[in-house]
Parts: C-alpha cells; structure tokens; sequence
C-alpha cells in the first residue's frame, strides 16, 4: 500500500481533531502520524486507539526559529527514510514545517488542511511575520484544503495562494462529527434526562437556551446574557444553559455579565463537562453568537441533536446553518437582533423541524462523509 504520513503540532489533534480518522485510512493506506510526543503518554495513546504507528517529533507552537530548524531537519530525514506517497498536515506550525521537509525530501504530494487563521487578529510586525509563514506553508504545498468555503475565500482575498491550488473537502469541516454519538434517539432512558433536569433546577415547562463553548468575550457572551437579560425579566418558564468555563486572563467577560450569571436564578451555569451530548437533551436550542470561528463542531452537534440554532454570520456558522432550514444567522456583536431571534422562536414566529436539524447534519458533515470525500481525493493523486 501507498504511504501517507500525517502531522499535527500536538497529539490531542492529531487523535481529537482527527478521531477516528487515521483508523479508517489506514484500510486504504499505509498510515503513520507525526506529532509531538505531549504529556502522559499522549502519542502513545494515538497509536493504540488508531491503530497505527506514530512518532515523536517535537513541535513548538510559537515562534522557535532554533527548535522550529530541528524539527523540520528531523521532519526531512523521517520523510526520506519513509518515502510516503503524501504527507498531510494540520495545525499551523505542524503545517509550515512539515510541507518545508516535505519538500525538501521530494515527496510528491504535500496537502496542508486549514481550520483557521490566527493571523487574522493579528497586526504590526507579528502579522508580517505570520503573512509570510502562512505563504511559505502555501508555497512548499502542493495541495490546500480550507475547511469551509469561507476560510477559502479569504485565503484568495489575501492573495496567499493561486485558487487551483485550493479545495473544500466534502461541504466543509476537518473531520465531521460523530452523528451516531450525537443522536437525539440514541438514549432511550428518560431517567437520566429527568434526573439532570432536576439537579439543574429546569422545569418540563421550561424552554432552554443552551451555549457550549468557553464563557469569553470572543463568544459573544456578552451579548447574549444582555439578550436573555431582557427575556427573563419577563418571563419566567425559560432558562438559559451555560456549558462552559471562563477563561478570565485571556478573555475576560464584562463585569455586569459576571453579575448577571451570578445572579439570575433562570442563567445556570455548568462550568467544565467532560461530556455535552447529555445537555443537549435538555435542550431547545443552540444560541452561538460568537465573533470567529473556524468550522465549529458544537454548531454541527446541536444540530445533529435535532436542534436548531442562532448562530453569527461568521465562517463555518454561516455554511452549516441554512437559514430557515435549521437555524438563524445574525449579525456579529449585536444583542438586539440575538433578543429579538429569541423571542420570535419562543413566541413560535420562527419554527424548525427537529428532523430536518438533524438530516442537513448527517447528510453533509457526519464524519463517514468527510472521510469518503477525503479519501476520493488521496485516490485520485497518482
């Protein structure tokens, strides 16, 4: 079989952000993955649950111009012991080094996936210096893959790359989600709803509001406990679901809104869950007004639940939510329209079906669809 070598900066991505993924390949594929060898074991744990080899190369992820030469050096020489067919990478850093050595060994096919740019909050000197890094990676790459046709769009518009090179794999999405795991009728024991429902203080009268993700500024949290503020003030029967923790030194919240969810009896607030399929059951709809994204799992696994969502018109949001269809797009930074979405979805002016929630997820970002798409691509290399 033909040789493809995978590389991530860390192996939490390269066995989370690629679950899965490496297994299914490797029944195609001769698979190795790269990362570097993290905390407890971390690398070795990728290699058991994938089933395929690894190795240990470590990677920084910031800039190590030192450590960064050593890692594309020791890059080069597996590359050119292996011989793989191709090396694909993910994560930015993982991304730079490896198309470098990758093309320095000769390997024929060098893609690179896009989840994101950091380099977009960026500015001054920092953001020259990631433009240019981010144009090396395109450069030495033989293929990009964007993983939303957003996030390709504004690859063209800042000129990093020519468009042949580019492609959006499937409709989007790195890996997919898992949509037998986030299924609405996979547990049929009510109990155990019943049961959080009532540790949570929700009533069966009660309609939910949920938000997954980290509780910052950048998630527009902001705006939608000033949103839901204004509904509970009137209304009693609705909750608002918190799934999530602060991060107070990176991005912290306004101090009214850490009142405001201290405070008000109907905002209940989870902090860290190892697990988000059980609140999603409790749940009525996903409110995610956040700022940026790049393609958000938590939008495809609420919607796999059955649940419509209100989401900004922002990369990934804007593709997976059709409007109507399964959910509403609203302007970022903007807690008057999020307010008024909300209540047109109480009051029933807004209606979704849960079934057809589900069925645009399965039908375009269940993980067996991005993995078919992806592995057409790697057959069609020759």
């Amino acid at each position: 079989m033909k040789k493809i070598i995978r590389v991530t900066t860390v192996p939490i991505s390269l066995g989370g952000l690629l679950e899965g993924q490496l297994k299914f390949m490797s029944q195609h594929f001769d698979i190795i993955g790269v990362s570097s060898s993290g905390k407890n074991n971390d690398l070795e744990k990728v290699s058991l649950d994938e089933g395929v080899p690894t190795y240990a190369i470590e990677m920084t992820r910031k800039i190590t111009p030192i450590k960064d030469i050593i890692a594309v050096y020791k890059l080069y020489k597996l590359f050119k012991r292996e011989k793989p067919f191709i090396v694909h990478s993910h994560t930015p850093k993982a991304g730079t080094l490896s198309m470098l050595a990758a093309k320095l060994a000769n390997v024929p096919h060098r893609l690179h996936t896009i989840a994101g740019l950091p380099l977009l909050v960026a500015s001054g000197f920092k953001r020259f210096i990631l433009n240019t890094v981010e144009k090396i990676t395109y450069s030495c790459a033989t293929k990009i893959y964007p993983n939303s046709f957003g996030l390709k769009h504004i690859i063209l518009d800042h000129k990093f790359t020519k468009e042949e090179k580019l492609q959006v794999i499937a409709k989007g999405s790195s890996n997919g989600i898992d949509t037998n795991r986030f299924n609405p009728n996979k547990d049929k024991d009510q109990n155990k709803k019943l049961q959080l429902k009532k540790d949570l203080n929700i009533l069966d009268t009660d309609f939910v509001f949920v938000f997954v993700g980290r509780l910052v500024s950048d998630k527009g949290v902001n705006e939608l406990i000033e949103a839901f503020e204004k509904i509970s003030k009137k209304q009693n029967n609705v909750k608002l679901l918190l799934v999530g923790t602060y991060e107070n030194e990176l991005d912290p919240l306004l101090p009214k809104t850490i009142h405001v969810i201290e405070n008000n009896k109907n905002i209940i607030s989870t902090g860290w869950v190892d697990d988000v399929y059980p609140y999603f059951t409790i749940s009525d709809v996903l409110t995610f007004p956040s700022y940026r994204e790049g393609f958000p799992n938590v939008v495809m696994q609420a919607g796999a639940m059955g649940l419509p969502s209100i989401v900004t018109d922002i990369n990934g949001c804007n593709e997976i939510i059709i409007e109507g269809k399964n959910g509403t797009i609203i302007p970022v930074e903007n807690s008057d329209i999020l307010h008024s979405k909300m209540l047109q979805i109480l009051s029933n002016k807004l209606k979704y079906s849960s079934e057809a929630c589900r069925e645009l997820i399965v039908s375009r970002y269940s993980r067996q669809v991005i993995w078919d798409a992806l592995l057409e691509e790697y057959q069609k290399l020759k």
